[in-house]
């Protein structure tokens, strides 16, 4: 299973493009390979257009600076670099295959509301979608923990990966290991391995996050006795 997971950036770009870029971003994630996207930082009318781009399903979790969100995406969408985060936000879980399940759990509302929310994928194993708080190592842990502990309980203790951007380059998070990742975006797994080294796609000027795409299997289970 292919596992991708990008900051979008709000919708912006490095340096501004001055317009809407929900075409481009929709392209460059049509054309990678992947079987589960991690999306953060997504504009929250975004997720619908990009899953039918995709050919997937699209799962969405509020995250901060939602209230007045009508006016805030009249400006975003002709502003975008002058309203920036303020234009609202929304982590996306992005499938293409079916979604059995979904859970969320709310991590903090301050400084900025966290959340952290999983899809159950076909075969059974949970895909959890996390942007931590950012400008704090401790509250970014402490995130970190609770999105881990509320994974492993939605998953049964079985099959289960966690990704997104971490906002810290060393992510500790009881149950999981890494297996992946670039800076602060990171994929960690339960009774999941990596496969392959982690894949960096091209996105040109699209976001300040890179992208990053891991290549997971299911671990199989050790032998009884």
């Amino acid at each position: 299973m292919l596992v991708l997971s990008w900051n979008l950036f709000h919708g912006r770009s490095v340096p501004g493009a001055g317009r809407d870029l929900q075409a481009e971003f929709a392209a460059a994630l049509a054309g990678w390979a992947w079987d589960v996207a991690l999306l953060q930082e997504v504009p929250p009318w975004w997720p619908p257009a990009l899953a039918r781009a995709c050919d997937a399903r699209a799962s969405t979790a509020l995250t901060s600076r939602n209230a007045l969100l009508p006016l805030r995406r009249a400006i975003a969408v002709r502003r975008p670099d002058l309203i920036k985060s303020n234009g609202g936000g929304a982590n996306a879980i992005l499938v293409r295959g079916e979604i059995l399940g979904e859970r969320r759990v709310l991590l903090r509302r301050w400084p900025e509301r966290r959340v952290c929310h999983g899809v159950q994928l076909a075969d059974g194993t949970w895909c959890a979608n996390l942007h931590a708080q950012v400008h704090s190592p401790e509250r970014a842990a402490a995130d970190i923990e609770r999105a881990a502990a509320a994974t492993l309980v939605w998953s049964q203790r079985g099959p289960a990966v966690l990704g997104g951007d971490f906002n810290v380059r060393t992510p500790r998070a009881p149950g999981f290991q890494r297996l992946g990742g670039r800076g602060v975006d990171h994929v960690l797994g339960h009774g999941i391995a990596a496969a392959e080294p982690t894949e960096v796609p091209e996105r040109g000027r699209l976001s300040d996050h890179a992208p990053v795409i891991v290549s997971v299997v299911r671990r199989e289970p050790s032998p009884a006795g």
